[in-house]
């Protein structure tokens, strides 16, 4: 099977592009590209959540008003939210309205707040489960990996919801933590070069 579609401009991206022409600004932009930035971390982990039994393309969708209705994913104000906050959210239109997944957000701010205190940044602790070039297989013909098994039992040791070893992998292809890139898309060679220029955190 083909793992590509051309691009705006002709180039091979891949194929999951297609879905909606939304995605190739998002693929081209983010999508596998390193990230070392808490904020940002802490936002694509949430959304991954949110998506799960979704489309990313209902997400992708609703994206500003989820920065909207979770102060741009700063996880500091977060954790301030209380039940009236919960009750808030489930009443907004703009976001995906599940109590479970709201919930979660909120949980995962607190737990987010701990792991700043005791790893020195989200950053530092995802980073650390990046995995060798030589063990991961061919591009996206896995949903989940042994690095992605193993930092979902980590964060649910530590407190965190929503974040099974399927959310976790579409988390670690979106933050770059691997760049799962199809072979023979364009932005392959470029996500790989902005890994190498990358200064991992410690």
């Amino acid at each position: 099977m083909n793992t590509t579609v051309a691009g705006p401009d002709g180039q091979p991206r891949c194929r999951w592009c297609a879905a909606a022409p939304e995605f190739f600004a998002y693929h081209d932009r983010e999508w596998g590209f390193p990230v070392d930035d808490d904020r940002r971390l802490f936002e694509k982990l949430c959304l991954e959540s949110f998506q799960s039994g979704l489309s990313w393309r209902t997400i992708l969708a609703k994206r500003e008003n989820f920065r909207a209705a979770f102060h741009g994913f700063d996880f500091h104000r977060v954790a301030r939210f209380t039940a009236r906050d919960v009750e808030r959210l489930l009443g907004d239109e703009g976001i995906v309205r599940h109590r479970g997944k709201i919930e979660a957000v909120i949980n995962n701010a607190r737990r987010a707040q701990e792991m700043v205190k005791a790893e020195g940044s989200l950053a530092a602790f995802f980073w650390r489960y990046e995995p060798d070039e030589a063990d991961l297989g061919a591009p996206q013909t896995v949903s989940t990996s042994d690095a992605s098994v193993r930092l979902s039992k980590d964060l649910k040791k530590l407190g965190w919801a929503f974040v099974g070893p399927t959310t976790v992998f579409a988390f670690m292809q979106a933050m770059g933590l691997i760049n799962d890139h199809a072979e023979a898309c364009v932005m392959r060679a470029q996500a790989s070069q902005a890994r190498l220029r990358f200064k991992r955190p410690r």
